[in-house]
């Protein structure tokens, strides 16, 4: 897969970019609409012989549009974007930075500067794509070019509503992890870096995994999970139930962790790199009373993972 910058002025030689057609949006989470974008994309490059392509932003346009409602956590950040599209068997991702000065573009100079001149002859895109300045542009327009054809994809509905990231990421933050992972297509994942903790765990017969996070991810609210944790370069898929939170029992005012307790597991894994996958909510964070009732709640969620994650 070839990754292509773009900026404001466009610059980039792009003589050597082959035909193709392109999947048109921001992507992030790549959940079942977004895969609805890309796979008739694919299918259409099929049927005509062009390369499969990727058109996309970074960062998210609200980091310059709305100061009030800037997004820089990410479902899908962009370095695991790229390889979730690798996976997808992509030819080119055209990434545009947005800043700015490629806000104020005029729709119509987006269409040639960046579509034509990318030599995309299928454009594919969602129901409610926009694009140039103020959003002014629309699928409609983009069907009025005679230089490549425009294939519109109707929106993904789940319960009665539209699948969006916004929506998953609304889910993700109300405890609803099975609505975000139905959306989503899969269990919501997070990639992280073990890291040594306050070694608390081991003390009370749960030893735990800190993972930091390796990217701006927006994380689940803080709670108790039953996840599944792959590390890399090893093949075995690890259940466990992990913990979001501050850890009020011990603190006051204390920053977000993330802790895997690792089902019959014994290895030292700090420095390795690992994925966390999120499959179900087990119970909101408390501030408890003592160890003795931590601890009681620490096995009896340990308890429910195991019988949830029983058949995975």
């Amino acid at each position: 897969m070839e990754i292509i910058k773009l900026h404001y002025p466009n610059d980039e030689a792009l003589s050597n970019i082959e035909p193709s057609a392109a999947a048109l949006g921001f992507f992030d989470g790549l959940h079942l609409g977004h895969l609805d974008v890309i796979n008739t994309m694919k299918e259409i490059a099929a049927e005509r012989g062009l390369k499969k392509a990727v058109m996309t932003f970074d960062p998210h346009p609200s980091v310059v549009l709305d100061p009030k409602k800037q997004r820089t956590t990410y479902l899908t950040p962009f370095d695991i974007k790229m390889k979730k599209l690798e996976e997808l068997d992509i030819d080119y991702v055209f990434v545009i930075n947005f800043s700015s000065a490629f806000a104020g573009l005029d729709k119509d100079y987006f269409v040639k500067e960046y579509l034509i001149s990318s030599n995309i002859k299928e454009v594919i895109a969602g129901f409610d794509y926009t694009y140039g300045k103020k959003g002014s542009g629309t699928v409609a327009d983009l069907k009025l070019y005679e230089e490549f054809n425009t294939t519109e994809v109707g929106k993904h509905e789940m319960l009665d509503s539209k699948v969006s990231t916004t929506r998953i990421r609304e889910y993700l933050d109300n405890h609803e992890l099975d609505k975000a992972n139905a959306a989503l297509g899969r269990a919501y994942d997070i990639e992280g870096i073990v890291v040594q903790g306050e070694k608390r765990g081991r003390t009370i017969g749960f030893p735990t995994a800190n993972i930091e996070p390796n990217y701006r991810y927006f994380m689940p609210a803080k709670g108790s999970y039953a996840v599944t944790m792959t590390i890399e370069n090893d093949d075995t898929l690890y259940k466990g139930v992990a913990s979001v939170g501050v850890k009020p029992t011990f603190h006051d005012n204390a920053r977000l962790t993330t802790e895997v307790y690792i089902f019959d597991f014994a290895r030292d894994i700090y420095g390795e790199n690992v994925t966390v996958h999120w499959h179900y909510f087990v119970r909101d964070e408390e501030k408890f009373d003592g160890i003795e009732p931590l601890i009681a709640a620490i096995d009896s969620d340990a308890k429910i993972a195991r019988e949830l994650l029983r058949d995975l």
